[in-house]
């Protein structure tokens, strides 16, 4: 190919060929643009290394030195061990790789590397030991700042280096904006550091107010094409169905109420984020809503992710609904017969799990759909579910707290409401880390609080025994409590390969206090409603990430009886650590979710998969929270004052993101 374009494909990019554009595909790059946009992660100065004598301890350098020798070992847990010992004539050092078998290819006796890490000890020797973050093989090119790029096994620094040149060299003529052409040029080639961020900012600025465009004129347009249905809100119909419950709302609930009643009387459809921490009171909220849109004579539609928590909907939309003579009906893949369809047809609230979305599920008028934990959802399921009516309402829960610049980011074509209130009564859970040698003085204290007419789950990674990781699980676990540790009281059962008979009849057995302790793996993290289980117990907490341990410890403290979590492991990473730490210090699941969001990241917080979120290229919404809330009003002033020139400067340079129009476009836009 002898024309070069932006979207040229890679392999037509001299030096690179299919069997290299191959291994870069494995990193998201696949023509010469997505290579300009393949921005560094990190970068290194190399104008003064470290001599290999001055390394101390707990200390991250850069060294250089000639290879000694290579010894390659296996642990009994299976991990593999690279040591390369190298040496700069000032002193020796001790380069360490774990789980990098294939680079013992690349290493022989003579071959001087430029190597970075973290300085330690060697437990078992007593030496200097380099922790490897990057290497890269030394052959002489001087470069005083070096960039770093994520790699994957066949794809190295110095091969990178100089096909991104090439791209550089042909690419960035073809970009029109020379500031654009600037930024890239200083990210990959910098003469200084002091050019990197400023450089980052610009280009990140730029993806952030495109995407930020994109989602609001998608909304606008949703807005405009869509006639909602116009609800009829009678003041009276909200007293009776308040004056029914045994309790008042809080004040955080009346706000979202507000804010609701106000979208179903718009005549535009309802699309809300309705976001509360566990145990705040989101479901009664839902409750309210539906019964104001059966007064309309219409139908409202409740989907929850699992079948528990579908029978947990169901139950307490049962409980609410019915005194007021509505009819509510359940719809799982146990329950979907034509005898239950027929049901679903007549009741007035439906609750369901993914079965609600098969084509033969006739509904009459649909007017509210109100969607649980919506990142457990395809966009194509949602969208399923809201064709089944004509621009319903559409109202989503959570009850993972969503850090505000994740929120703007996956739902910013949902207006957001935020319950920040617990409920009177409501204690905060008192949590502890127990380490394996204080384990007999946490069953103590769970044999008295027993004793006391309580109740106790316990959770576990794993369902079953596994040859490769030394973890407990559920099903082991459960006959040692009942045999060994807890012979006096009940222990029962409960995880995802059951079936839904199975696991409705062991948790009316919990229910009814039948069973004292329940052991389970993470099916009972979201929805399962136990006032008397006042005990959360974590086996192997280290192994969970901070959303599902706060989702798992909300699962007590939900009566009016104190409640405790016991997070029970032997965290070794720092971000284990970290992660303890962070439940041991709060119970806020704001706070919670702002470090999760900054110890892992966004797409493994929520689960990339079902997640939404777009792929950037340059922007980080962690640490680029301001940029992208400063991107969003200049794109909402822009689409205000100028809408023409926003939706062309949108359709001429939002290519990228209209390619990922599936991650772009939430709930309503399918």
């Amino acid at each position: 190919m002898s024309i070069i374009k932006l979207e040229t494909p890679l392999q037509y990019l001299k030096g690179v060929g299919p069997r290299l554009a191959a291994i870069f595909a494995k990193v998201g790059v696949r023509t010469i643009e997505d290579l300009l946009y393949f921005v560094p992660r990190a970068y290194e100065d190399r104008r003064n290394l470290l001599p290999i004598v001055k390394v101390r301890p707990n200390e991250l350098v850069v060294v250089k030195g000639d290879i000694l020798r290579v010894e390659s070992q296996r642990t009994r847990s299976r991990f593999s061990v690279l040591k390369v010992y190298l040496s700069d004539k000032t002193a020796t050092i001790q380069a360490v790789w774990f789980n990098q078998p294939y680079l013992t290819k690349l290493f022989r006796r003579g071959v001087r590397l430029i190597v970075s890490g973290k300085v330690e000890y060697s437990q078992y020797d007593g030496l200097l030991q380099l922790q490897v973050r990057d290497f890269e093989i030394d052959t002489g090119e001087t470069l005083p700042i070096v960039p770093k790029y994520h790699l994957t096994e066949g794809l190295y620094p110095k091969k990178l280096r100089a096909v991104i040149a090439s791209a550089l060299a042909l690419g960035l003529p073809l970009l029109t904006d020379e500031k654009i052409r600037a930024a890239l040029l200083a990210l990959h080639q910098p003469k200084e550091l002091t050019v990197i961020e400023p450089a980052r900012q610009y280009l990140a600025y730029e993806e952030l107010f495109l995407f930020q465009l994109g989602i609001l004129l998608n909304r606008q347009r949703y807005h405009e094409e869509l006639q909602g249905k116009v609800l009829a809100i009678a003041e009276s119909d909200r007293a009776e169905f308040q004056a029914s419950l045994s309790f008042k709302y809080t004040a955080a609930q009346q706000r979202v109420l507000e804010e609701i009643v106000v979208d179903l009387r718009s005549g535009r459809p309802m699309n809300r984020l309705l976001q509360g921490d566990v145990g705040s009171g989101k479901t009664v909220i839902a409750a309210e809503a539906a019964y104001l849109t059966v007064r309309n004579g219409l139908q409202a539609i409740v989907l929850a992710p699992t079948e528990i928590l579908a029978n947990q909907h169901y139950k307490k939309m049962t409980e609410l609904l019915k005194p007021l003579k509505c009819r509510v009906a359940l719809l799982t893949a146990a329950t979907s017969s034509e005898e239950q369809r027929a049901k679903v047809f007549k009741a007035d609230v439906i609750v369901g799990t993914h079965a609600l979305l098969e084509e033969n599920v006739r509904l009459r008028e649909l007017g509210l759909v109100v969607i649980d934990e919506q990142h457990r959802f395809g966009v194509h399921q949602r969208a399923a579910l809201i064709k089944k009516g004509s621009a319903p309402h559409t109202l989503v829960m959570t009850a993972t707290p969503i850090p505000r610049s994740l929120a703007l980011t996956l739902y910013g074509d949902l207006d957001r409401s935020v319950i920040d209130e617990l409920p009177p009564g409501r204690t905060a859970i008192k949590t502890y880390y127990v380490p394996e040698s204080k384990r007999s003085g946490a069953n103590d204290f769970i044999r008295h609080k027993i004793s006391e007419g309580r109740q106790v789950f316990v959770v576990c990674p794993l369902v079953e025994e596994s040859s490769e990781l030394d973890l407990k699980a559920a099903e082991g676990e459960a006959e040692r409590l009942q045999k060994q540790v807890f012979p006096e009281f009940q222990v029962g059962l409960i995880h995802g390969r059951l079936k839904s008979d199975e696991k409705e009849a062991i948790m009316k057995a919990f229910l009814k206090n039948k069973l004292q302790l329940l052991v389970s793996t993470t099916v009972i993290e979201v929805g399962i409603d136990v006032p008397n289980a006042t005990v959360m117990v974590i086996e192997h907490a280290e192994r969970f990430g901070l959303a599902q341990l706060h989702q798992l410890r909300g699962r007590v403290g939900r009566g009016g009886h104190e409640s405790y979590c016991f997070l029970i492991g032997n965290p070794k990473t720092e971000i284990a650590k970290a992660r303890i730490k962070a439940m041991l210090e709060s119970t806020d699941g704001f706070k919670i979710a702002e470090e999760d969001l900054r110890l892992r990241g966004p797409g493994e917080m929520l689960g990339s998969r079902q997640s939404g979120l777009p792929d950037f290229r340059v922007a980080d919404i962690i640490r680029d929270e301001k940029l992208l809330q400063t991107a969003r009003a200049a794109a909402r002033e822009l689409i205000e004052k100028e809408p023409e020139i926003a939706r062309h400067r949108w359709e001429s340079q939002g290519e990228r993101l209209k390619n990922s129009q599936e991650k772009l476009e939430h709930t309503a836009f399918n």
